[in-house]
C-alpha cells in the first residue's frame, strides 16, 4: 500500500512537471531526496511514470499525429499530402523526426554518465536557476511573431538540439524547447505546441526502453498495481497540465514559471549544500 501511495504522489509530480517548464526529472529527484524515499525497485516507478506521460501527450495531440501520419501515408502511396491539413502534414512529421535525432544521439551516448554523475539535488537546483534565467531572456528577447506554418527544418533541428540539453535534470524539456522557440521568433502558444509535439517521440522512446527493461528483468508481474496507480495519475495530471499551459500562454508570459524556478532552485542549493 505504501508503494501505491508513493506511486500516486510521484505520478502527480511527473504529470504536473513534465509539461510545465519546471523539469520533471529534477522534481522527482528533489521529492525523493527531501522525503528520503528509498525504493527497492526504481524501475517499476519509472515505467509507470513514463507510461502515464506518454498516454497524456498522445491523447492530447492525437488529432495532430493522426493528420501527420495520414498525410505521410498519402505521400508514400504516390498521392499528394493533404491540402487542408494545416501545418500538421507530412512536412511537420519530417520536422519532428529531424528534431528528435539530437536527443536520441545524446541519450544513447551520455545516458549512463548522466545517471551516475549529475542526478543530485544541487545540480537540479543550479539547472533550475540557470535555465530559468534562460527562459526569462527568451521571454524578453523573443519577437513572438512567427506561427508553426513558418517552421522549417533548421528551426526543428535547433529546437531539437536544445531538447538534448534537457537530459540533464533540472533543465526541463518543455522549458528549454519553448525558450528556443521563443528565441527563433515563434509565439508563446506555437512554441509550446511544437515543444509538446516534438517531445512525443522522446517520451515514447523513454517509456518503451524502461518497459523493455522491466519485462526483461521480470519486474511487471508483482507490481501491476503500482504501475497502474502511477501511470493513471501521471496521465490525468499530465493532460491537464498541457491544457492549462496552452490556455495560459495565450494571454500571459512564462515569467511566473521563471520566478518559481529561481525560488525552488535557490532552496535546493541552499538546503542540500548545508
Amino acid at each position: 500500500m505504501e508503494d501505491i501511495l508513493r506511486a500516486i504522489v510521484l505520478g502527480i509530480v511527473q504529470g504536473l512537471t513534465e509539461f510545465l517548464p519546471v523539469s520533471s526529472s529534477g522534481h522527482l529527484i528533489a521529492v525523493r531526496e527531501l522525503f528520503d524515499w528509498q525504493f527497492a525497485d526504481d524501475l517499476t516507478f519509472d515505467v509507470s511514470l513514463h507510461l502515464g506521460t506518454t498516454v497524456a501527450v498522445l491523447v492530447f495531440f492525437w488529432r495532430e499525429w493522426a493528420q501527420m501520419l495520414r498525410s505521410a501515408l498519402l505521400r508514400l502511396s504516390g498521392g499528394r499530402s493533404l491540402e487542408s491539413g494545416g501545418v500538421y502534414d507530412d512536412r511537420m512529421l519530417l520536422f519532428v523526426a529531424g528534431g528528435s535525432v539530437p536527443v536520441a544521439i545524446t541519450g544513447l551516448a551520455l545516458n549512463s554518465w548522466i545517471e551516475d554523475e549529475v542526478r543530485s539535488p544541487i545540480v537540479v537546483g543550479a539547472m533550475l536557476i540557470s535555465f530559468g534565467l534562460t527562459l526569462a531572456f527568451a521571454e524578453r528577447a523573443g519577437r513572438r511573431q512567427r506561427a508553426l506554418s513558418d517552421l522549417g527544418l533548421r528551426d526543428a533541428l535547433l529546437i531539437g538540439s536544445a531538447q538534448a540539453i534537457s537530459l540533464v535534470p533540472g533543465v526541463s524539456r518543455s522549458g528549454i524547447t519553448i525558450a528556443a522557440g521563443l528565441l527563433l521568433g515563434f509565439t508563446r502558444e506555437e512554441a509550446a505546441r511544437f515543444s509538446f509535439v516534438l517531445s512525443t517521440p522522446a517520451i515514447l522512446g523513454a517509456g518503451m526502453l524502461t518497459l523493455g527493461e522491466a519485462i526483461r528483468d521480470d519486474k511487471l508481474s508483482g507490481n501491476v498495481d503500482v504501475i497502474v496507480a502511477g501511470a493513471v495519475f501521471a496521465a490525468i495530471v499530465g493532460w491537464l497540465s498541457i491544457s492549462v499551459l496552452l490556455r495560459l500562454v495565450q494571454s500571459r508570459s512564462f515569467l511566473p514559471f521563471v520566478a518559481y524556478r529561481l525560488a525552488a532552485g535557490a532552496f535546493l542549493v541552499a538546503y542540500f549544500a548545508v
